[in-house]
């Protein structure tokens, strides 16, 4: 006797007539993201702390002092007990026969040392780049180098004594061609030559170092593909060192053109002296001049705040433009 048995085909299933829609998980709030970073990176930013510090006490504090340019300034009522005057400090200073030549020769003397100071050192490190010979590439690096760590003082003496009229070796030199001694420190004219060749002369291997560490990041299969396709050396740095270094080359001349007003004090007071102060004397000389040998801190103060807002908006122009040239800037 055989049973039958039907087999009934199995329900089919609903159709979906729309997706399943999926809700995105929650993202945490900014608090919550910032105490979860800082519990997974807390080493890096330890690290931050003491230079964060540096700047908040040494740098952002001191600003709240600039009131004393609008200020008469009186060390006994002090900053915020002295008289307010507004812009008379500024008037006064716009108004001093000096302030043209005292802007002149800050422009003149920094514009000098950017546009000198700018270019040798990339060249410098692409030609230790392309050196093969390890042990001359390090001894290059260590004469061009040295000179960093050599303080402004030794350096101004080293200059004077080279330059000396009587002991100075250069004169020796010209004297065998018949020239008669010159007095380079004493002439006006030789003042930005001699401050500005000194100062490449200290810091262009420091400077080369921030382009080769720049040049070492670059793809090596950019220069074999080169090399493939018959490229020569000077086609090479041209189309892929020059390139591959750009974004650090432009940083650098935005942050060097943002401080042209600000040229360094010490070098220039030091090379001074009475007979080339036509040239020598600038906004930090005269600063110095002003706030600690008059005492005339107010004064000292507003042409300092000058400086300043000029050095600012010298900064964010460059930056604009070098981000519309290039596309690279400092916030980019």
């Amino acid at each position: 006797m055989s049973a039958t048995f039907e087999v009934k085909p199995a329900p089919a299933a609903p159709a979906r007539t729309e997706a399943v829609k999926r809700t995105p998980p929650p993202r945490p709030s900014r608090r919550t993201a910032a105490r979860r970073s800082l519990r997974r990176h807390w080493q890096l930013y330890l690290l931050i702390v003491v230079p964060l510090a540096y700047f908040v006490i040494f740098k952002y504090i001191p600003i709240a002092n600039g009131v004393i340019a609008f200020k008469n300034y009186s060390p006994i009522k002090g900053p915020w007990g002295s008289d307010w005057v507004g812009f008379k400090n500024f008037e006064l200073f716009f108004q001093n026969p000096v302030f043209w030549t005292l802007v002149k020769n800050t422009f003149f003397l920094a514009a000098y040392t950017v546009l000198a100071s700018f270019p040798i050192p990339i060249i410098l490190a692409i030609a230790l780049n392309e050196i093969r010979n390890g042990r001359f590439k390090k001894t290059v690096q260590l004469v061009t180098y040295a000179p960093y760590f050599i303080s402004t003082v030794v350096v101004v003496s080293m200059t004077i004594l080279v330059l000396s009229p009587r002991l100075g070796f250069v004169n020796d030199a010209i004297g065998l061609f018949g020239v008669p001694s010159i007095d380079f420190l004493g002439k006006p004219d030789y003042f930005r030559h001699i401050y500005v060749w000194s100062d490449v002369w200290q810091t262009t291997g420091y400077s080369a170092v921030i382009y080769l560490a720049a040049l070492s990041g670059i793809d090596p299969a950019l220069h074999e593909s080169a090399r493939i396709d018959g490229a020569s050396r000077l086609q090479r740095i041209r189309h892929v060192d020059l390139p591959g270094i750009m974004p650090t080359a432009v940083i650098i001349l935005v942050l060097g053109v943002g401080n042209i007003m600000s040229i360094g004090f010490e070098k220039a007071f030091l090379l001074q002296n009475p007979l080339n102060t036509a040239q020598s004397e600038i906004i930090a000389t005269y600063v110095y001049k002003t706030g600690l040998l008059n005492a005339d801190f107010s004064m000292a103060t507003a042409i300092g705040l000058f400086n300043s807002v000029v050095n600012l908006f010298l900064l964010l122009g460059v930056n604009f433009v070098a981000k519309r040239i290039t596309g690279n800037g400092l916030w980019s």
